[in-house]
C-alpha cells in the first residue's frame, strides 16, 4: 500500500521543484495529499479494501488499486451492465454506491485524478496557477476546461473525459454538485442519477431552480456544447447514427452536430435520434452561447456589431434569441465570411422549422396551438400555416412573424417551399446568378410567364410576389436600395419603428416622388416593382384593396398575370367603383410612360420594336410614338397595331396618358384648362385645340401628334376626330383592300388622305374638320396655317407624302406578290442588276458587231 504514499511525495517534489506554485492551489492542495500519504488506501483511487473488495477480486483480478486503474476497471464492467453486454454476476450496490463516492471526492480535487493531473500539470501551470482558484472544489478543472482550444492533445483527452463523466452524473461536476445539490435532492429526488437525467429534470423545472444552480447548469450546457458526446441523452439517441453518417468526422467544434443535422432528413437516419437532435437545435436556438461554433466563428463580430445585446444578457440562460437576432439584422456587415455563412446557415434552420426561431416560437405560442395544432413541425409548415391565417394572429406573433418574414427576404434559401419547388428552373435558368441579396428570387420572377416554368414553382413565384408587395420591406433589394431615398421622401408615409404595418404606401411614395429619386439602384427597384405591378393586380396592395369587389364582379373568369386583369377592369371602367376606378388610371399614368410596363403590347410588339425601335431609349412613351410613326408599314403586325390603337385610343380619351402632352402642355392646361375633368371624351385635349395658336410650341407639337395620330388610325365617333365623321361618311369610302393579319386596320391614314386631299383641291368640308387637319399635318403650323386660313400647297405636300407611303403600302399588301427592298439590300440588288445589264450590253456588241470567222475542225484517223 505504500507506494502511492510514494507517489504523492515524488508529486509534491514535483510542485516544490516549480517556484510558482508555493503559494498557489497546487502547494496547499499538495500539503492534504501529504496527510493522506500514510493511509492503507490510496487516495487517487477506489478502496480496494472496502465495498468494492469483492467485485474488484471478482472483475479486476488483474488490476493494481492507484491511479484510478480499479475505478476505471470497475467504470467499464458497470457500462457493460448498462449497455447489456455483461452476463453473470453484477456489481453490487454497495460498490456502485462506494464507486460514485469516490468519483464526487476525485472531481473536487485535480491532484487526485492522477491521469488528468500527469496529462494537465504544465497547461495548469500556464493558465491556472492563481491562488484565487482555492479552495473553490474543482477550480483547476474547471479553469483547464475554460481553456479547453488551447490545452495539449493528452491534456484535452483527460479533460474530454472528466465533462463526459460529469454530463452523465450531476455530482462529478464540483461546482455543478455545489450549486444544484440542493435543488436536485427537492425536485428531482425520484430521478436515477446517470445519463444526464438529473440535470435534464432539473432544466425542465428551471423556474423553480436557484440561480446560482441556474448558472452552473446553464455553464456546463454552454461548455460541453462543442461536442455531442457531451450531452448524454444525445449520446445515448445518435451514437449508431453517428457512426453510421459522420465515422469520418472528428469530433469536436460541432463537427459532428453540424454532420447529424446535414444528414437527419435520410430515410435511413433513425427517428429516435432525429427527435432528439432536433430537441437540442430548439434547445439551442434560444441562446447564441449554446452554439459552440457560432461562438467561435462570430466572437469578433459579436463584440463589434452586437456587443449591446451580448452585454444584456444574464449568466443564465436566454430565451429570445437577441444576439442571434442582431446578426442576421446585420449580416452583410459582420467582417468574417465564416460567421456570415454560419448566421446564414442559422437562418436557413429558422425558415425551415419553427422550433429554430425562438422569438417566433415563444410570440406565437398560443396560436400555433389554436390554429395549427395538428400540423407538424419542419419543412416550413408551419411557419405557412400561420402566414396562410396572418388575419386571425394575435398582434405579437403578427408582428414577430412581418419581423421573420422581412429577414427571411433576401435569399431563396430562407423559402424553402419555393426553393424546393423551383430546383429544376433555379438549375435551368439561375445557375449562374449567385446567392443572396434576393438575386435567385429576382431571376425566378423574371421568368414567372415562362411556360416551360412548373405550376409548382409559379404558384411558389406568384405567392411571394404578392406577400413582397404588401409592405416595402418584404423587398429586400427596394428596401436597401431605397433606404436613404425613403428616409428622404416618403418618412412619414410609415413608420417601421412603430410596429405599422405599411402596406403598400411607401411603394405609392416612391413611384409619386420618383423624380426626386437620387439613387438609380432604388430607381432600377422603383421600375421592377411598377413592372410587376402592371402584369399582376395582386402586386399592388393599394389596389388590390380597392378593386377586390370589381374583380370578383367582372374578371373572376380571367387569370391573374400578364396585365389580363388590368384589361378587364379598363373595359369595365364605366361600371368601376370609384376606389378602383382611382387605382387603375394611378397605374395607367404609370404605365403611359414606358411600353415595358404594358403587359400587352410589351409581348405583341416585340418584333416590332426590334425592327423599328431598336435604338429607341424607353421611357418618356418614346417607343410608343416609335410605333405609332410606323403603324403604316407594311410588315407591322396585326397584334402589335391592335395594343397600338388601344393604347392611342385611351391617350386620346385622356390626357393623362399621353406623356408629352403631360409635360409640355402643363402650363397651358393649368393655364387654360383647369376646370376641365381630365377624364373621358378627350376634354383637355379639345380645350387646347381651342386656343391652339396660342398654346407653346412643345403644347403645339404634342397635339398636333396626338391629332395626327387620332385621323391615322380613324374610328368613328372617336373624340379627337368626331368632327370629321360626317365629312368621311360623305365624301371617303372604305379601299377594297384586305389583309388578314390586320383586320379592322386596311384603311390606316386612308380618311386622312381623302380629307386632305379634299382640301388641297380646294373642295367643300366642314370648317371643324379642317381645322383638325390643319393641326394634324406634319408640315410645321407656322407653313400650314396662315391668317388662320389653310395653305393649299402646305396640304399638297401632305397628300404627296402620304400617298408615296399609300404606294408602298398597297405594293406590299397587294396579292400581286411584289418584294419590296430596302436600305442595303436594295443597293446590293440595284448594282447587281446594273452588272447584269452591262454584261448583257457587251454581249450583245461583240456579238453583232464582230466579223464572222470560218472555223475548221480537223480529226485524226483512229489508226494515226
Amino acid at each position: 500500500a505504500r507506494p502511492h504514499a510514494a507517489l504523492c511525495l515524488a508529486l509534491a517534489a514535483l510542485l516544490c521543484a516549480l517556484p510558482s506554485f508555493a503559494p498557489t492551489a497546487f502547494a496547499q492542495a499538495e500539503a492534504a495529499q501529504g496527510d493522506q500519504a500514510g493511509a492503507a488506501a490510496p487516495f487517487d483511487d477506489v478502496d480496494a479494501s472496502g465495498p468494492c473488495a469483492s467485485d474488484a477480486a471478482h472483475f479486476c483480478k488483474k488490476v493494481t488499486a492507484g491511479g484510478g486503474a480499479l475505478s476505471e476497471c470497475l467504470t467499464n464492467q458497470l457500462a457493460d451492465e448498462k449497455a447489456g453486454k455483461a452476463e453473470g454476476r453484477r456489481l453490487s450496490k454497495d460498490c456502485k454506491k462506494d464507486l460514485r463516492t469516490f468519483k464526487v471526492e476525485r472531481a473536487k480535487s485535480f491532484v487526485k485524478d492522477t491521469k488528468l493531473f500527469d496529462a494537465c500539470k504544465k497547461e495548469a501551470l500556464k493558465f491556472c496557477n492563481s491562488s484565487d482558484l482555492f479552495p473553490e472544489p474543482g477550480s483547476v478543472l474547471s479553469c483547464l476546461r475554460t481553456h479547453i482550444d488551447e490545452l495539449g492533445s493528452s491534456c484535452t483527452k483527460q479533460v474530454h473525459r472528466t465533462m463526459e463523466q460529469s454530463s452523465d452524473d450531476l455530482k462529478l461536476d464540483a461546482k455543478l454538485n455545489e450549486k444544484c445539490s440542493a435543488d436536485a435532492e427537492s425536485l428531482c429526488a425520484d430521478v436515477e442519477p446517470g445519463e444526464g437525467r438529473v440535470q435534464t429534470c432539473l432544466r425542465k423545472r428551471r423556474a423553480s431552480l436557484s440561480w446560482d444552480c441556474q448558472e452552473e447548469l446553464f455553464r456546463q450546457e454552454v461548455e460541453n456544447s462543442g461536442d455531442f458526446r457531451l450531452n448524454a441523452e444525445l449520446r445515448q439517441a445518435c451514437m449508431a447514427d453517428s457512426k453510421k453518417f459522420c465515422a469520418d468526422i472528428k469530433p469536436g467544434n460541432a463537427r459532428v452536430k453540424d454532420c447529424l443535422e446535414d444528414n437527419r432528413e435520410k430515410a435511413e437516419f433513425s427517428s429516435e435520434c432525429k427527435a432528439k437532435f432536433e430537441d437540442m437545435m430548439a434547445r439551442r436556438a434560444t441562446d447564441f452561447r449554446l452554439d459552440a461554433k457560432l461562438t467561435k466563428l462570430c466572437a469578433s463580430d459579436i463584440e463589434n456589431v452586437c456587443g449591446y445585446e451580448k452585454d444584456s444578457l444574464d449568466s443564465i440562460a436566454g430565451w429570445d434569441g437577441r444576439v442571434v437576432e442582431c446578426l442576421q439584422d446585420y449580416k452583410d456587415e459582420l467582417s468574417t465570411p465564416a460567421c456570415q455563412k454560419r448566421v446564414h446557415k442559422l437562418t436557413v434552420r429558422a425558415s425551415q422549422d419553427i422550433r429554430m426561431d425562438e422569438p417566433l416560437w415563444d410570440a406565437c405560442f398560443d396560436d400555433r396551438a389554436q390554429l395549427c395544432p395538428d400540423v407538424p413541425s419542419g419543412s416550413s409548415r408551419i411557419l405557412r400555416c400561420l402566414q396562410d391565417q396572418r388575419e386571425k394572429l394575435s398582434y405579437e406573433c403578427r408582428a414577430t412573424l412581418f419581423d421573420q418574414e422581412v429577414r427571411f427576404a433576401e435569399s431563396l434559401d430562407f423559402h424553402q417551399p419555393m426553393k424546393k419547388a423551383c430546383a429544376a428552373e433555379a438549375t435551368k435558368w439561375c445557375k449562374d446568378v449567385p446567392e443572396g441579396h434576393m438575386r435567385l428570387i429576382e431571376c425566378l420572377r423574371s421568368h414567372d410567364s415562362d411556360e416551360e416554368m412548373s405550376t409548382e414553382c409559379k404558384k411558389e413565384v406568384k405567392r411571394d410576389e404578392i406577400r413582397s408587395a404588401q409592405d416595402y420591406r418584404l423587398n429586400f433589394r427596394l428596401n436597401k436600395a431605397c433606404d436613404a431615398d425613403i428616409d428622404a421622401l416618403c418618412f412619414s408615409a410609415c413608420s417601421p419603428f412603430m410596429g405599422q404595418a405599411c402596406g403598400g404606401a411607401v411603394l405609392r411614395c416612391l413611384q409619386t416622388k420618383q423624380a426626386n429619386v437620387t439613387s438609380e439602384a432604388c430607381k432600377k427597384s422603383i421600375f421592377e416593382i411598377e413592372k410587376g405591378e402592371s402584369d399582376d393586380w395582386r402586386r399592388d396592395a393599394i389596389l388590390k384593396e380597392a378593386c377586390k369587389a370589381d374583380v370578383e364582379k367582372f374578371c373572376a373568369d380571367k387569370e391573374a398575370g400578364a396585365g389580363r386583369i388590368h384589361r378587364c377592369l379598363r373595359d369595365h371602367a364605366a361600371d368601376l367603383s370609384d376606389e378602383c376606378k382611382k387605382e387603375e388610371l394611378t397605374l395607367s399614368i404609370v404605365q403611359s410612360q414606358d411600353v415595358r410596363l404594358m403587359p400587352q403590347l410589351r409581348v405583341a410588339c416585340v418584333d416590332e420594336m426590334k425592327q423599328y425601335c431598336k435604338d429607341v431609349p424607353p421611357g418618356g412613351q418614346r417607343v410608343l410614338k416609335c410605333l405609332q410613326e410606323n403603324v403604316k408599314q407594311p410588315d407591322f403586325g396585326g397584334a402589335c397595331l391592335k395594343e397600338v390603337d388601344i393604347a392611342t385610343k385611351r391617350s386620346a380619351r385622356n390626357y393623362k396618358l399621353d406623356f408629352g402632352i403631360t409635360k409640355q402642355c402643363a402650363a397651358d392646361i393649368k393655364e387654360r384648362c383647369t376646370d376641365v375633368p381630365s377624364e373621358g371624351r378627350a376634354k383637355v385635349i379639345k380645350c387646347l385645340l381651342g386656343g391652339f395658336s396660342e398654346i407653346t410650341d412643345g403644347c403645339q407639337h404634342e397635339v398636333s401628334r396626338a391629332i395626327k395620330m387620332a385621323m391615322v388610325m380613324y374610328h368613328k365617333g372617336a373624340p379627337l376626330t368626331m368632327e370629321c365623321d360626317a365629312d368621311v361618311a360623305d365624301y371617303c369610302t372604305t379601299p377594297k383592300r384586305a389583309s388578314s393579319s390586320r383586320p379592322g386596320f386596311t384603311a390606316l391614314g386612308a380618311n386622312l388622305k381623302c380629307l386632305s386631299k379634299r382640301i388641297a383641291d380646294e373642295k367643300s368640308l366642314s370648317p371643324e374638320c379642317k381645322n383638325l387637319l390643319s393641326i394634324s399635318s406634319s408640315v410645321p403650323t407656322s407653313e400650314l396655317v396662315k391668317g388662320g386660313a389653310i395653305s393649299a400647297k402646305a396640304l399638297a405636300k401632305e397628300v404627296i407624302a402620304m400617298e408615296r407611303k399609300e404606294f408602298k403600302g398597297s405594293a406590299a399588301g397587294d396579292d400581286s406578290s411584289f418584294i419590296t427592298l430596302t436600305g442595303w439590300v436594295a443597293l446590293v440588288a440595284i448594282t447587281a442588276l446594273c452588272v447584269v445589264m452591262v454584261g448583257l450590253a457587251i454581249f450583245l456588241v461583240r456579238k453583232y458587231r464582230s466579223p464572222q470567222r470560218t472555223v475548221y475542225t480537223a480529226v485524226k484517223d483512229g489508226g494515226v
